[in-house]
Order: structure tokens, then sequence, then C-alpha cells
């Protein structure tokens, strides 16, 4: 063996991806290393780092993909991936660049390397390493959540400078912020993503211009900017935040967290952070919270949750709520013994007060939901988006994604057997993480119709009330002092439930998809997208009515056999999406619902899927933005378009509006994600560009 070849066994061994002893085979080791740099650049954003796969990738390494690709060809993978891959981008890359990519791959799954390079016509069968003949495919497979390449960090020669006059966030302003502040995830704690400020107005907004915009880092742009007295905490792809004069967008101070690259999921969305007293809060792709001086920049502390390296990670932050940090955490999806969670922080210290599990375990109550599973075979219950919190009550709402893999089936239940606290709402003590109340919104839930997204707190005659929306477009009405079932209602056409009962707040599948086994196809309306999904709702006081971002989409799935053991898990499903029957092109569609009667007071559908959660003023207007690089802004009562601008990319994220010295503006985000998996394919006639990652700034021009 060449020292050379020496140096490659020991990259493919710090990789995990040592093999057999390198021989005159499939590849060289050259070649291997080239694709995996075209890989972790072009790949790894959807199907991670590790290979491992995401919700928006397959696995590319594993039983699962040598059960699915063991007989076949590397001719067969590189025509799969010339005609797919990346998705909507798939003459992005050179045939010689993707057959070192199918090198990088066989690597990975063991095969040798040797003397001669692997060609285009090749035709290693991957499992054996011999020479074989071709096949096709046409499923597209999901397992874990995924990861992207590890972004080197530059710096300029700017320098940091403190914030003047920075007056420290009370419990009250997060209960009752200043009408120019943004300074929780959706203003209020109460999730109603929605601002007093009216200096622009329906009367006005169509004179709208740019203020200034900032350019970004590459990733999954999902951030919700935070304001406090003229300064933008502006948090960027990569675990980066940002102090900026929210005014003119000049650059106070930059904030780096140094994560390992392999921790970085699903393109690296941020969703949001938290502010209380003179500290910012962020959960972090490896599953640490920290915390910086909002004056400074500098961190202050940092405390780890769980082991990234067994999949934990975060999407979404925390919120602060009785004095108490409150967040979630992602990466559940494969089998492993600590399960899902959600936590309680000291914010001065960063010391853990509770841990309060989603998975009901062995002495809880709903034990017996689980079917029997070990409480290591019990998977799901992430929580993708922050909670609310009601301070009367004193409660911490959040809501709880749903067991996996998806498929009953496939995790060796059925779908009459609960699973709880998955695809749940639940109500927690922020001083003590004991659960005051649940409700769970799809039993056993088995085709990802997940209930996990934002839950929005209003008071409607004297009532206090909950309201959410799921994947299926079912928006559900609670009492949140007690978790009773209130109301329900369809926001969208779907076929999913056999019936919905209006007394009890039950659903009840299709017969087919309760009987479906491991392979046994399923198609549901709306799809593994949504309907609703993670662009969250707004409410307008003015109009009584919840705005809800909805997509048009269906989807077919089939469940695959997974192994029941640590390690395992995962998504477990095959799936492919479509556009909704009836839909007539129009995959975008927004529709207020009237939040006392649970009706439509307007709804808009368009070609574009909505890309952004929705905010509304007391202006009239409701903002959104959409996969075409159109920024709108809605009259809330009517539904009348009354203005929009084209911006250079997708818009993604949450906007907010806030003022400085009495001027408002209002701020969105641009630079698509891994979404871009599903709308690259399902909306091929938009253009989509995969750069241009920014934050835009729009005011009102100065009066005469």
């Amino acid at each position: 063996m060449t020292r050379t070849q020496q140096w490659f066994c020991f990259l493919l061994a710090a990789a995990g991806l040592a093999g057999p002893a390198l021989a005159d085979s499939a590849f060289t080791e050259a070649q291997a290393a080239r694709g995996q740099q075209l890989y972790d650049l072009h790949c790894a954003g959807c199907h991670q780092m590790t290979l491992r796969g995401s919700a928006h990738g397959s696995e590319l390494k594993g039983s699962a993909f040598d059960s699915k690709w063991g007989e076949r060809t590397s001719t067969d993978l590189l025509r799969y991936n010339l005609a797919n891959m990346p998705p909507g981008a798939s003459d992005s890359l050179r045939e010689s660049e993707h057959v070192d990519i199918v090198a990088y791959i066989l690597a990975a799954n063991g095969l040798a390397g040797g003397e001669e390079e692997l060609h285009a016509d090749s035709n290693i069968v991957i499992g054996s390493g011999e020479a074989g003949e071709a096949s096709t495919d046409k499923w597209v497979t999901w397992s874990a959540a995924g990861t992207i390449e590890g972004e080197a960090k530059s710096r300029s020669g700017f320098v940091n400078r403190p914030v003047e006059n920075f007056t420290p966030v009370t419990d009250q302003e997060l209960q009752q912020p200043p009408a120019g502040d943004w300074l929780s995830w959706r203003r209020t704690l109460d999730g109603q993503g929605h601002s007093p400020l009216d200096e622009i107005n329906r009367d006005n907004v169509r004179d709208l211009k740019l203020a200034w915009v900032l350019a970004m880092k590459e990733g999954s742009n999902q951030g919700t900017p935070l304001v406090r007295d003229g300064v933008m905490y502006l948090t960027h792809p990569g675990n980066v935040i940002q102090a900026v004069a929210a005014g003119n967008g000049e650059l106070i101070w930059e904030y780096a967290y140094d994560f390992p690259p392999e921790s970085k999921t699903l393109g690296g969305p941020t969703r949001n952070i938290a502010l209380y007293g003179d500290k910012l809060f962020m959960a972090t792709y490896d599953a640490a919270l920290v915390a910086i001086d909002a004056r400074t920049g500098e961190q202050l502390w940092r405390t780890m949750k769980a082991d990234y390296r067994e999949g934990y990670t975060h999407t979404s932050g925390p919120i602060v709520g009785n004095g108490v940090v409150l967040s979630g955490i992602n990466g559940c999806e494969r089998f492993k013994k600590d399960g899902c969670f959600v936590t309680g922080h000291d914010p001065d210290s960063g010391r853990e007060l509770w841990r309060t599990s989603t998975i009901a375990l062995p002495g809880d109550p709903n034990d017996a939901s689980w079917a029997g599973k070990a409480p290591e075979l019990r998977a799901g219950g992430d929580t993708w988006i922050p909670g609310s919190y009601d301070p009367e009550l004193e409660l911490f709402y959040i809501g709880t994604s749903q067991a996996k893999p998806w498929v009953a089936a496939s995790r060796g239940m059925s779908p009459l057997d609960a699973a709880l606290y998955t695809n749940s709402t639940l109500a927690l003590d922020p001083r003590t993480g004991e659960i005051d109340w649940y409700f769970q919104h799809i039993p056993g839930e088995t085709i990802d119709m997940e209930v996990g997204f934002e839950r929005v707190l209003i008071d409607v005659k004297g009532k206090k009330l909950l309201y959410t929306v799921g994947k299926d477009g079912i928006l559900w009405k609670l009492d949140r002092r007690n978790g009773k079932f209130v109301d329900f209602t369809e926001t969208i056409d779907q076929n999913i439930y056999a019936r919905l009962d209006k007394k009890s707040g039950q659903v009840t599948y299709r017969q087919d998809i309760i009987d479906a086994g491991i392979g046994d196809p399923v198609s549901a309306c709306p799809g593994i997208y949504g309907g609703h999904n993670w662009q969250a709702t707004a409410y307008s006081p003015e109009a009584g009515a919840l705005l809800i971002p909805l997509h048009q989409l269906c989807a077919e799935m089939v469940g695959r056999e997974v192994a029941l053991e640590l390690g395992s898990g995962g998504y477990g499903g095959d799936s492919r999406s479509f556009e909704m029957p009836g839909a007539n092109g129009q995959l975008g569609k927004l529709v207020a619902m009237d939040v006392k009667t649970m009706q439509p007071k307007w709804s808009h559908e368009q070609r574009a899927m909505f890309m952004t959660s929705v905010l509304t003023t007391a202006g009239g207007l409701a903002f959104v933005g959409d996969l075409d690089r159109y920024f709108k802004a809605f009259d809330v009562e009517t539904g009348e378009l009354l203005w929009q601008a084209r911006l250079g990319a997708p818009t993604q994220g949450f906007p907010i509006t806030y003022s400085v010295n009495g001027k408002q503006y209002v701020a969105v985000p641009t630079g698509i994600g891994v979404f871009r998996a599903l709308t690259a394919v399902i909306s091929p006639d938009i253009y989509q560009p995969t750069n241009g990652h920014a934050l835009y700034v729009f005011e009102l021009p100065e009066a005469d």
C-alpha cells in the first residue's frame, strides 16, 4: 500500500467510512476525495455530512441505502443523480463531477479503491464491487435530520463595538413590548405576530421603498430579527448573531458560535433567539444553549443539553417565561436512550432547572400508549417551533411533532396506538416543567401530519383560547386553561380523515391509512409539506382573524422496514409530492379565519407558495413573502393585494416591523433553504436562485 493509500484509509476511518483494504477496483482515493468535497458543497444540506439522510434527502450509507441500491450499479446511481440532483439544478454539475460524487458514495459504503478511476460506464454493482447491469429508480427516500458542510469563517477588518445605552428587558416588557420593539419570536409571548404600529397603513403602503439591505450568510435563512431601542439583533445561518443599527443597517458587533460542522442540520436554520435582561439566548446546532451579552456580543455561558453525536440539534430557539429560558430540542428521529424533551434553564447561570420528556416512559400514566415498545425504541416528539407563554395562567405552551418513524407499521405499531405525547399541545409549568395538561391532536399519527407548529393565544369574549394548525390544515381551538377541546375546522381541502367529530375533537383516519402496512402506498391531501408548515400564522385584532399561509400539495407515502434497535429509526418512509387536485396550479394559499366562527373571511390563491410567516399590523396590513421573490401586503379585512416588491431571492423566515425615532420599518429575510428540494421540483417554472441571502428593510418616503 502506498503512502497516499495509507493516508486515504486514515481519512476514511476518521470519517467512519473505513471499508475493505484498497485494491485495483472501483475508484481511486483521489477521486473519492474530490467527490467528498463536491458532496459536502452540493449534497450534504439534504443528505447530511454523515450520509445518514434527512426529511429532505435519502440515506446514502448503511442498510437502508444497501437495500435499495445494493443490487444496482454505479451507472444507475449516476444516471439518477444526473437527472435529479441537486433538485431543480441537475445541470449545475458536470458529468465528471457527478461521477466523483458516486465514487465518494461507494467509498462511504465500504467499496475498495484502487488504481483505476470510476467512469460513467463502469457499471459497478454497488453491493459487490463487481460489474453488473443497470436498472431504474423512481422513489425519493427520507431518513434522518441532515447537515451541511462547515462554513469557513472569514473576517474583514471590522472591529466590534458595544451597544450604547442598552436598557435591560424586563418580564413586563416581554409581555407588553414597547410599540417600536420586537422583543420575542412573534413579538409577544402569546405568539400573535402582531404589531400596534400604524404609520404604514392600507392608505400609504403603496409608497413603501427600500430603506436598506444587508447581505447574510448562506444556508437556510429562517431567522427572526429582534429589535430593542433601535438596535436589531439578527441571526444568520451558521449560528451567527449580529447587532445592527436598525435605522440604517450599520453593523455594531458580530458573534459567531464555534460548532462542529456535522452538527449543522437542514441547511442551518436558526429560527429565533430570545432577549431577556441584558442577554441574548441561542440554541445551537450542537445541542447547547448559550447566553451572549446584548451590549458587546461576548459569550457569557454555555450549557450542553444533549450530545450532538447522537443526532440531537436545534432548529428553533428559546423564549423566556416567568424568568426561565424555555426550549425544546430536535434530532429525535432515531432510536436512542434519552429520547426527546423540553428544558428550562436559569438565565443568569445556564443551569438546567428541569427536563420534561415529550415521550411517555415507564412510570408515566400514558406509558401503555406505546404498545409495549421499549423506552429506547420510542422516537419522535421533536419541538420544531418555539412555544408561547401566558403570564396570567403561568403556563408555557409548546407543540410536539409526530412519532418516528413516520409510518406506524415501520415502528412496529398501529395508528390505533396513540404514542403520547407526540403530536400534542403541552402546557407546562415554567418553574418545574410539570405537565399541567396535554391535548393530543392526532393519536397514532402515521403519514407525517404533525401538529407541531405555533401556538397562538387569543382571548375571545372573555375566553382564554389557544389556536394551532398542523400539516393537515386543521385549525384547532382549545381552552388554554385546561386543554379542553372547543372547536376545529378545515382550512384547506383534505382527504385524510373519514370523520371529524366536533363534539369530542377526535379525528379518524381513512380505513386504508389505518390498515397500511410496510410497502403499502398511501395518498394523502395535504401532503408531508402541508397544508401548513413552519411559516407561522398571525392574528389581526382588527379583523378578528388568524391569517394562515398554506401549501396546496398532496403526497404519496410508502413505509419501509426499519430495524427496531438502538441507532436505527429515522423517518422510515419514501414519499413524493404533487399538486393538490383542483388547485389549478395555485400552490400558495393565504386564508383569514374568523377566530369566533372558525369560518374563512377571505382567501387568496396564487402560483407561488408562501415561504414566510405572516406579519399583521394595526395599519390594517398583513405582510407575507413568497417563492417568486415577492414581498406582499394585503388588507386584513378584505384580502386585497395592496403592495408588492420583488426582491433578489425567494423570501424566507419571519418578517417583523419596528420603529426607530418614531419612523416605522418593515423587514423580511431572503434566501431559500432545504425547502428547495421540494420547490425546485414542484415549481420548476419559478426562478429560484440559491444565493441572495439578505435582510431587506422598507420604509415610507420622507414627507415633502
